[in-house]
């Protein structure tokens, strides 16, 4: 085992593999990585420049995994899905640069041939995080400890996830929603949408958020407008299709735009329509 480490280290450059460490041979590993007392790296996996991978983690399938990542102790990556449909075929997980994986945190390869789970960029994901099969996340998102995220759950950039609470399969996540501890996700969050409860219920904007993401002061975001938006949105008893055609008739800003086109999309038929309000 020390002899073929070595070997490695040569061969890559500056990359530090501990001696009780298992690296395959088919494995690639970039310039300054770094991996841990017995973390194993299986074949087909890419590693990219700077990513550290900690302790006892196991990273295999195939598996790419970006730059300047920080995997720590015992995370899994790569693993079968836990889906009865999967019989074996060579799916992907693709994870970009910057993140943050810290200790148990599992990601799931996708089911079908020719699919992937997706994590972009600059994103922490807390203790005990679980990532299923055929996800999607965006940049940016906070996902707190003991979040269990099933199958087939997009989350758009910079949501924020409070720890031990569940996400339903096909549940989508809009942009710079914050979703409170313990809540019940069900049903799609709306973007720049407070949810919280159990069941989960959407509680109103995201405001704080919205002033700190800078929309504003970039002309995104009138929080006046988006908020008449909302309003019009979800404290009616009209059906939320001709509320949509009503909002989208006005002149809207970009974040308007936004929650109009996620909507439209969450209450068609193959999604599982977005939360209600709290007071329903």
């Amino acid at each position: 085992m020390e002899n073929r480490n070595a070997e490695l280290e040569s061969s890559f450059g500056a990359v530090k593999v501990h001696p009780n460490a298992f690296v395959d041979p088919s494995a690639k590993l970039h310039n300054g990585v770094i991996i841990s007392q017995g973390a194993i790296i299986g074949p087909n996996v890419t590693i990219g420049e700077g990513t550290e991978i900690g302790p006892n983690a196991v990273i295999k399938g195939k598996t790419q995994i970006g730059r300047n990542n920080r995997v720590f102790p015992n995370v899994f990556i790569g693993l079968d899905p836990q889906d009865l449909k999967y019989k074996g075929a060579s799916t992907e997980v693709v994870i970009g640069d910057n993140n943050t994986f810290r200790e148990c945190v599992t990601i799931n390869k996708a089911t079908e041939e020719g699919e992937k789970t997706l994590i972009g960029n600059n994103n922490l994901l807390m203790a005990y995080t679980h990532i299923g099969h055929n996800c999607e996340l965006g940049n940016g998102i906070v996902i707190s400890n003991s979040v269990q995220v099933a199958g087939h759950v997009k989350i758009e950039d910079k949501a924020i996830i409070g720890g031990c609470l569940g996400i339903h399969q096909f549940v989508h996540i809009g942009y710079l929603a914050m979703i409170g501890g313990m809540t019940r996700v069900d049903r799609d969050v709306p973007p720049f949408c407070l949810a919280e409860g159990h069941p989960g219920r959407l509680r109103g904007l995201n405001r704080i958020g919205i002033k700190r993401s800078g929309l504003i002061e970039n002309n995104d975001c009138d929080l006046k407008l988006l908020q008449n938006t909302w309003n019009l949105l979800f404290k009616s008893n009209d059906p939320i299709s001709n509320l949509l055609e009503k909002a989208m008739e006005a002149e809207l800003d970009l974040s308007s735009s936004k929650l109009c086109s996620f909507l439209k999309k969450s209450i068609s038929k193959e999604r599982r329509g977005p939360m209600p309000l709290v007071n329903e």
